[in-house]
């Protein structure tokens, strides 16, 4: 009995061979090369999404001004990630842009117009114009510096 469970310990495989080891090594590479450039590419578009966020906000902000009032009015940020506001012969609205973004706006007094552009601290990312027409997204590296109203 003895000599036979000293036999079959023996002659039992000690380990994996080297080729099993280097089909896992493959199989581990190809699964890290499908997914490492997906995830580095999800933090631009949450970037983005934030960027579309602010100029969605500030945007209804200018409309919803608009529907009382016809004056001109101007938006303006801190700095990047700071608070914004738009603003009238006073105060108008006020809130907070996500980290990393900066807003330019500007509006007429011609047919309530007005436009804004959001961009994220990443200048490859693009950036956001929202006017009366909608929400428009560029992959501009270089965006506009300033907001002309139609």
């Amino acid at each position: 009995m003895m000599a036979r469970i000293q036999k079959s310990i023996r002659e039992k495989d000690a380990g994996f061979t080297l080729i099993e080891l280097l089909v896992v090594m493959i199989i581990i590479g190809v699964l890290a090369a499908i997914a490492v450039p997906v995830f580095l590419s999800q933090r631009s578009k949450a970037r983005l999404t934030s960027a579309k966020s602010d100029a969605s906000v500030i945007g209804k902000e200018f409309a919803a001004y608009y529907v009382d009032s016809a004056l001109a009015t101007t938006a303006s940020s801190t700095a990047a990630g700071g608070d914004w506001k738009i603003t009238a012969t006073a105060d108008v609205a006020t809130g907070k842009l996500s980290a990393g973004n900066s807003v330019t706006a500007g509006s007429g007094t011609v047919n309530r117009t007005y436009c804004v552009v959001v961009r994220t601290s990443d200048p490859a990312d693009g950036y956001v114009l929202v006017d009366g027409t909608g929400l428009k997204t560029f992959a501009n590296a270089t965006p506009v510096t300033s907001c002309t109203p139609a």
